[in-house]
Formats: structure tokens, sequence, C-alpha cells
């Protein structure tokens, strides 16, 4: 994923825990209320702290995402990221030419230039996260501590970013 400096430390923060996450799980609501997900690969967080997606204009549920979910997790890091906020649709062929990557071919045969291909931009309302240790030994450590303790102790960081703390920018076209 493409980054830009972040205009806030909270926004940088965010993009530090994701950055390395290559696919994250998007959820919104069908036409029938019910929540549904699939794979997303981030493409780009842009100096607002948006996060842009390529997506496909021909997919029935393309209108239903202004209210949307993005989870990001790795669990190699002990790294989880629950991000929600408003999705929406853009057709910037510049944009979309600037973020073309070849995995994204079998979706789009036409590459960059196929008219099904569109924008996804998602931007955060709020973000919660959960950051463990780096070092797996100080993982098992303080696993160990906690299960003597019978209590948690220091497992996890765990913050909840909001639109008040500084995560979302102001309302920006494409």
């Amino acid at each position: 994923m493409k980054t830009e400096a972040q205009r806030s430390p909270e926004l940088d923060q965010l993009r530090a825990l994701i950055e390395p996450i290559a696919v994250a799980m998007l959820t919104h609501l069908d036409a029938d209320g019910a929540l549904v997900s699939r794979p997303v690969a981030p493409l780009e967080m842009d100096a607002s702290g948006a996060l842009w997606f390529f997506a496909d204009r021909r997919s029935a549920d393309v209108e239903l995402l202004r209210v949307v979910n993005l989870n990001f997790s790795d669990s190699a890091r002990s790294t989880y990221v629950s991000l929600s906020g408003s999705g929406e649709m853009y057709c910037d062929r510049a944009r979309i030419e600037r973020l073309w990557t070849s995995f994204a071919r079998p979706w789009f045969p036409e590459g960059p230039e196929s008219a099904d291909l569109v924008l996804l931009k998602v931007v955060p309302d709020t973000a919660e996260y959960w950051d463990a240790p780096d070092s797996k030994m100080v993982r098992l450590f303080v696993m160990a501590s906690s299960m003597l303790a019978g209590k948690p102790i220091g497992l996890v960081e765990r913050d909840s970013l909001t639109r008040r703390s500084g995560l979302s920018p102001a309302s920006t076209a494409g």
C-alpha cells in the first residue's frame, strides 16, 4: 500500500499499524440489511487519511458501500485494527493509473483503462486497534505473568481513535 505523510499523530499511528497488511476485510450491509464481507487490497492511504481500493462498477453492492467497516489483521505482529467510516465511489482515471498494479489484472483484464474499474474511497470515522508487544518472548512472558496473576497484565495496547481525536479529515473530494 502506498502511503502519504499524515496530517495528525493519530493518522500516522493508524498508517503505521495498517501499512504492512496487504489485505483487509470490507464489511457492509446488503440490500436486505445483512452484514456481508469480502477481502480487499488497500492501494493507498492519502494525506487526509482516506483509504483507496479498486472496485467494479458492475458489482451489485457497489451502491451499498456508503457505511463500511474495514478489519486489518496481522497475527504475526499481533496487530488488529477495526476501522469504520463512509465509502464513496470515484472514477478518477489519473489516480487509477497511478495506483494500478498487475495484481488487479485478473479482475480487470483490460488494465487501468477498464470502463468498469472505479475507486472506492473510505474515509475513517473511528478506528479501534489492539497491538501486542513486538517480541514473541515478551508476549509469552506477559501471557505467563497474566496467567499467574489471574488477570490481564499489559498483554495488549488498545485504543480508539475518533474524528474528534484527529483521525478523520474534513470531507474532501477525491
